[in-house]
Formats: C-alpha cells, sequence, structure tokens
C-alpha cells in the first residue's frame, strides 16, 4: 500500500477528476491503479476565490516496487504506514479476579471502558449522571423550562460533555501510534458518517452522537462489562498511598486497586473529595469570556466570499487569536457554525455557556466562546484556587441574567461603546432559556474586558464586520477546560503519590475535546491493562 499527498484539485472537481489527477501524477496506465481510497481530505480556503481541496490517498498499483523507484526521493510517494489498531495486552482466557473500575463514562471513560472490554477485562463504569436518553430530557427541561437537575445535565451523564457539543473530531495532539485512527474507526462502526476518516474537520453533532453512545454502550455490555448510572462516588479508599476501593453515594463499597478518574472538568464536588484524600493535584491555567454570536451567512461570505453557500464546503469556521496591550491574549474558543449556544450549569444558582451544533450545521448564527487566558496568578492559591474562581463569576452572571437561568447579554456594538444593550439588534440570540439584555462589563475581570474590547475589532480585519454592532455577546463561557491538574507518572499514567489511581481525560488535565480526550483514555486503558496484568503474574 503507498500513500499520496498533497494532490489539489478544484472544488468543483468529480470522482472521475481525481481518479484521472492520481494516474496522471503517478504517470501510470489507468489499468495499473488497482484501487484507491482517500486517506485525508482538506480544504485551502486561504484564496476565497479559488478555494481548492488537498487530498492524501491509499493506493493500491500494480507493480509498486517499479513506481517507487521512478519516484525515488518525493517526499509525497512513500510505504503507507501501518495505521490499524494493535492491542498492547489482552486478559487471561480464564479471565481476572479482580476487574478495572472507572469513574464517569465521556469520551475518556468511555473509550477507556471500551477497550478493556475488548481486550477482555470487564470493566466497571460508574457514571453520577443518567443515560443519555434521560440526560437528554433533563438537559431539554433546563433549556426550556429553565429546571436544573445538578446530576443529570450538559455536563454529567453518558458520553459526557462533548454528547452535547460541536461534536468535533480534530485535534492537535501528538499521535504517533494512531489512536485518533482507533476512535474514528469505533465512532463509524457505532454510526457515525464514514467521512469522518478522512475529512480535515470532522464533525458529528449532538443527535448522532446519542445514538452512537448507546451502540458503545451496548459493545462494552456484551464483552462482558458493566455500567451503572446515577452511582456518583463520593469517596474513594486509599491505604498506604494506593486505591483499595470507592464508595458510592447510597453507601455501597466496591472494592478495587486499578482505579480510572475520568471526571470531566466540572466535577467539582470530586476535586474536592480527591484533594481532601491527598491525591496530589495543581491548579492550572484556564480560560473565562463570552460566546459571541454572527449570521452564519457573514461567516460564510468572509471566508468562502463567491463560493459561499456551496455544500461541499458547508458552514464555514474560523480561528481567531490577538495579544491584548496588556499582555492578555483573547481567542475564538469551540467555534460552532450553524450552531446554538446552549446553557451548560451543572451547579445551582450559576450560569454557564457554551456552544453546540448540529451534523448539517444549519441553524441561523455562528458562535464561538471569546476568551481571555487565565493563570494560577489570576485566582487564588491552592489547587482548587481555580474552581472556586469559576464559581465567582458564574454566580456573577446568575446574578446579572435575572437569577432564573436567563444569561446576561449585551451588543457588541453596545459593549463597545461601554453602554448597557436595551433592545436586540438583527441577530436574535439562540439561548434558551432566554437572555436578559445588560452591560457585560461586571461579568468578567476588569483586565478580560478590557483585552476583548480591543480584540473584536482586531479580529475584525480578518473576518469583516467581526465587531458588527448588532452581533450578541452572552456570558459567561467559564468551563473552557479543567482548572486543576491530577498529576500523573509520565511512563506508567498512574497518579505520581497514589499507586492504582489513573487520572485521565479533560478533568484531569490531559486533554481537550472529544478526540484528545478518547485518545487520552485509551492510552490510560493500554496502561492499566498492562499493569493487570503484571499484578496477576506476580500473584
Amino acid at each position: 500500500m503507498l500513500r499520496l499527498t498533497e494532490l489539489r484539485l478544484p472544488l468543483d472537481h468529480s470522482e472521475a477528476d481525481l481518479k484521472a489527477a492520481i494516474i496522471a501524477r503517478l504517470g501510470i496506465a489507468a489499468g495499473e491503479l488497482l484501487r484507491y481510497t482517500i486517506f485525508r481530505r482538506g480544504v485551502d480556503a486561504r484564496k476565497s476565490h479559488a478555494i481548492v481541496f488537498i487530498y492524501t490517498l491509499e493506493l493500491e498499483v500494480a507493480d509498486e516496487a517499479a513506481l517507487l523507484g521512478r519516484f525515488g526521493d518525493d517526499s509525497h510517494l512513500k510505504i503507507a504506514p501501518d495505521t490499524a489498531y494493535h492491542f498492547v495486552a489482552r486478559a487471561p482466557a480464564q479471565g481476572l479476579a479482580a476487574r478495572p473500575v472507572i469513574i464517569g463514562m465521556g469520551p475518556s471513560g468511555l473509550f477507556a471502558g471500551l477497550l478493556l472490554a475488548q481486550a477482555g477485562f470487564k470493566p466497571l463504569i460508574l457514571e453520577r449522571g443518567k443515560a443519555v436518553r434521560e440526560r437528554t430530557k433533563d438537559t431539554f427541561d433546563l433549556w426550556r423550562k429553565g429546571i436544573l437537575d445538578p446530576e443529570s445535565n450538559v455536563q454529567f451523564g453518558e458520553g459526557g460533555a462533548g454528547t452535547f457539543s460541536d461534536g468535533k473530531l480534530h485535534t492537535q495532539i501528538k499521535d504517533p501510534k494512531h489512536y485518533g485512527r482507533k476512535v474514528l474507526t469505533e465512532f463509524v462502526k457505532a454510526g457515525a458518517p464514514p467521512e469522518i476518516m478522512y475529512v480535515s474537520k470532522p464533525h458529528i453533532g449532538t443527535y448522532k452522537l446519542v445514538g452512537m453512545v448507546e451502540k458503545m454502550r451496548a459493545e462494552i455490555q456484551a464483552l462482558g462489562g458493566e455500567i451503572r448510572f446515577q452511582s456518583r462516588v463520593d469517596d474513594i479508599e486509599i491505604e498506604n498511598s494506593r486505591v483499595r476501593g470507592v464508595v458510592l453515594a447510597d453507601g455501597e463499597r466496591i472494592a478495587t486497586e486499578h482505579l480510572v478518574v475520568a471526571i470531566g472538568h466540572s466535577a467539582r464536588d470530586t476535586f474536592e473529595m480527591l484533594h481532601r484524600r491527598g491525591v496530589f493535584m495543581e491548579a492550572k491555567p484556564f480560560s473565562i469570556g463570552f460566546r459571541i454570536e454572527h449570521p452564519q451567512s457573514l461567516i460564510d461570505r468572509s471566508r468562502h466570499g463567491k463560493n459561499a453557500g456551496n455544500p461541499l464546503l458547508g458552514a464555514a469556521d474560523y480561528k481567531l487569536v490577538h495579544h491584548a496591550g496588556n499582555g492578555r491574549s483573547v481567542y475564538s474558543f469551540c467555534m460552532c457554525p450553524g450552531g446554538t449556544v446552549v446553557a451548560a450549569t451543572s451547579e445551582p444558582g450559576r450560569v454557564v455557556t457554551n456552544g453546540m451544533s448540529q451534523y448539517s450545521r444549519k441553524e441561523r448564527n455562528a458562535n464561538s466562546g471569546i476568551v481571555v487566558g487565565i493563570s494560577p496568578a489570576d485566582f487564588p492559591a491552592g489547587p482548587l484556587g481555580g474552581m472556586e474562581f469559576q464559581r465567582f463569576w458564574e454566580s456573577r452572571a446568575f446574578e446579572l441574567g435575572g437569577a432564573n437561568y436567563q444569561a446576561p447579554a449585551q451588543l457588541v456594538g453596545d459593549f463597545l461603546a461601554g453602554r448597557p444593550s436595551t433592545a436586540l439588534g438583527s441577530v436574535k440570540p439562540s439561548y434558551t432559556p432566554g437572555v436578559h439584555l445588560c452591560d457585560l462589563s461586571a461579568a468578567l475581570p476588569d483586565y478580560a474586558v478590557t483585552a476583548i474590547r480591543e480584540a473584536l475589532p482586531a479580529f475584525a480585519k480578518q473576518i469583516k464586520d467581526f465587531d458588527l454592532a448588532d452581533a450578541v455577546l452572552t456570558g459567561v463561557e467559564s468551563r473552557t477546560s479543567s482548572p486543576v491538574r491530577i498529576k500523573r507518572n509520565s511512563d506508567d499514567l498512574q497518579s505520581i503519590n497514589t499507586r492504582g489511581l489513573y487520572p485521565t481525560g479533560e478533568g484531569a488535565g490531559y486533554a481537550g475535546g472529544i478526540l484528545s480526550s478518547a485518545v487520552d483514555g485509551i492510552k490510560v486503558a493500554e496502561a492499566l491493562a498492562l499493569a493487570m496484568l503484571a499484578a496477576c503474574r506476580d500473584e
């Protein structure tokens, strides 16, 4: 199998054009090309009037050695690397007396559980929230009625926070072992569109994710794994710096010496419990800001020019960064083309925003977080200082929004002019249960407000009318990433001071987003499987 890279074709090319371009690039007869598949397809939209697709392809040809000989050192044609997943360990045929326990069923916990189940280790997954369809109903109760269930919401429940998001499946992590391919392969097997295997910025959307998560759960169970919903872990038993078990909210004790902690970035009560138990953690940077909404058509015109609206391109996205004069970095976060701004709190008396899209990305607005970097120097000392910082500004947003889970909002023109908003303009905000217009200068620290006011006009130099007066800012975006890192060893991925405890995913500070969290879950599952086999041999 060969890999051909950097094959560029215009936007309106056909499948026949693609095949002809492959044959022409290779300089072979049509009959010598036996088979090809698309490994990756990117888009170069730097020139909106001449947008092109860029292909990476995997090929079978009649005489591979001769073709490679003709190409010599050409970096665009090489032997294709092996990207298939290979298990590093499997449970013995007779099984093991003990089984691993996983706390949390977001992407990292789900993939840790799936991998361990596929390898024969029959994990037990404990999820504090509900199964994904019940959880969806509870989430809609907040969005439609302003009723919050602190244990079943955007943050807690089967599938984790990523279930109610744009479903982005791209990441910038280094992945030399191609774990990301394993993740995408499992998603396709569970019902995701096959195109996620090759498009440069794959996404799924909430409604598709719901069904996929259910199928993956069914596979874990069919392989001997067990999943318990509404099973919050309230304590971890640690003896001589080693995990011995967990205690659930109802008092049940479950013995285990191999515990995966995949709790997500919003399990604040669990962070507090781990801190009390002496598990080493430290404060880490994160970001805070607002959600901004524009007409999606404005973004499409700016990014795609005359090709705006082309179904092959879909809704346009953007990625922006500005280094403000006060030393703060402002950037776009979790951009959702054709999506909505959603209520994402998990604690009573607080307002949190996030963005979500369906697979079609056909809602009228584009939205993204416009956030400012925060470091441990900005909040109270101690591992949990960032968490309390988040809580403070989320409570402020609740008050500014009217103390009924409506979110505080302001038009961009008013925000830049320093005056409260009193009426909406041409952009209708998508946040439910609704917004309360006000002055957002009180919704964030002064340095963050100053930096965002400087950044919006600067962003307009890259995207025309980004500082549109009628665009809407909604507060607050506070859970961009975990405020803590539960430190682990680089070799065996166990906590640096608690043996048998494997921190993983976004909540532990080792990932950000669905794909990177899932990859981290696979890495931890491999490390745990090897440790369990070693312990079995020692016995």
